[in-house]
């Protein structure tokens, strides 16, 4: 047992993605009751449901689990960029019967209210993406919540900055990953680099874990990820398909049917590079994409659409977001998801450790 096993007191180096807004408490109780590391993705639950969420999962398992927020302040664009985004998309808002998009009181969550929340929830792992913490709020988590401190990096300077602030691991974060990009550093192209390239450089130059994420689907990339020296693996395109996530039929049946070459990194839903599958929207939209206002401002704006569309079963509006591994993605209950992917890594393990 490596020593982030140990320190979290988990049986698998199996760490379930946050996945804000395709998460539930069910998924994460399920996956830290199956011997991995369930998370919530808090990065637009409110304070209050931050609290409801993590009361949920310690309702269902006395296990660890997670919680992770965006770093984010509140963003104050001009009313003309605000202006041009909304008739951007009143033609699709249209499409779905609904008025043009108004903007909001506020554009995301207050973060440092999130923060606080965090702080009260005590969870065992406390979990950063889009920006990075000062040392100071790291010390606070380690001190007032006994949380373990894990930041997101996708260049190894990021990572190397987490570091430095005192995280006690970082994920390293391909660009195979769905859903976001946690860039906070360099800019966003420079920083696509491939899990296979990422994750052996910050090895090499931390002295904390490193856990891989991005394109990691079975038992396979388990054990490649440990090869390259990992401690742990963060999965969230295999356990989007599990029934406990809170993602609709559209989007199921849009999964099942994808493939690696069907994803693409888009601003168009939120204004922060994303990888999803390739729909209407995004293709309707392409042409504007270096217009469109960065987040959350533009995440805001195509909420109500994005929750019309679902509720409609219109797979062709949703942020259908899906890492490169989806053509692998497999629907199974969480807790039997876990159960597969520890027997295939100790298969591929014993059959790699028999050939030497």
């Amino acid at each position: 047992m490596n020593a982030l096993l140990q320190r979290l007191q988990i049986d698998l180096p199996l760490f379930q993605g946050p996945m804000t807004g395709s998460d539930t408490p069910q998924l994460a109780a399920a996956v830290s009751q199956a011997g991995g590391l369930g998370f919530l993705g808090c990065g637009m639950r409110s304070p209050q449901a931050m609290r409801e969420a993590a009361a949920a999962v310690r309702a269902a398992t006395a296990k660890p689990f997670g919680m992770n927020l965006f770093v984010l302040e509140q963003p104050t664009p001009d009313a003309a960029t605000v202006q041009a985004a909304i008739d951007r998309l009143a033609p699709l808002y249209a499409d779905l019967g609904l008025p043009p998009p108004e903007a909001p009181a506020r554009w995301c969550e207050d973060f440092h209210a999130q923060f606080e929340a965090l702080l009260d929830a005590r969870p065992a792992v406390a979990s950063f993406t889009f920006g990075i913490l000062s040392a100071a709020q790291v010390r606070r988590l380690k001190d007032e919540a006994d949380s373990y401190v894990i930041g997101t990096a996708t260049t190894l300077a990021e990572a190397q900055a987490w570091a430095e602030v005192g995280a006690d691991a970082v994920v390293a974060s391909g660009m195979e990953a769905g859903g976001h990009r946690g860039t906070f550093l360099e800019d966003f192209e420079a920083s696509m680099v491939g899990t296979l390239a990422l994750v052996p450089q910050c090895v090499d130059a931390l002295s904390i874990p490193v856990i891989a994420a991005g394109g990691i689907m079975d038992g396979r990339g388990i054990a490649a990820a440990q090869a390259l020296g990992a401690q742990g693996v963060q999965l969230g395109t295999a356990f989007l398909a599990c029934p406990e996530s809170a993602i609709g039929p559209a989007q199921r049946t849009a999964m099942a049917g994808a493939q690696a070459t069907d994803t693409r990194v888009t601003r168009i839903y939120s204004g922060r590079p994303a990888r999803g599958l390739v729909n209407a929207m995004m293709e309707r939209l392409a042409m504007h994409e270096a217009a469109v206002p960065a987040y959350p401002v533009q995440n805001a704006l195509t909420g109500a659409l994005r929750r019309a569309a679902a509720a409609q079963g219109r797979a062709d509006y949703l942020s259908l977001w899906a890492g490169q591994g989806v053509g692998a993605a497999r629907p199974l209950p969480a807790a039997q998801l876990v159960a597969l992917l520890a027997q295939e890594w100790r298969d591929v393990s014993k059959s790699t450790a028999a050939r030497h």
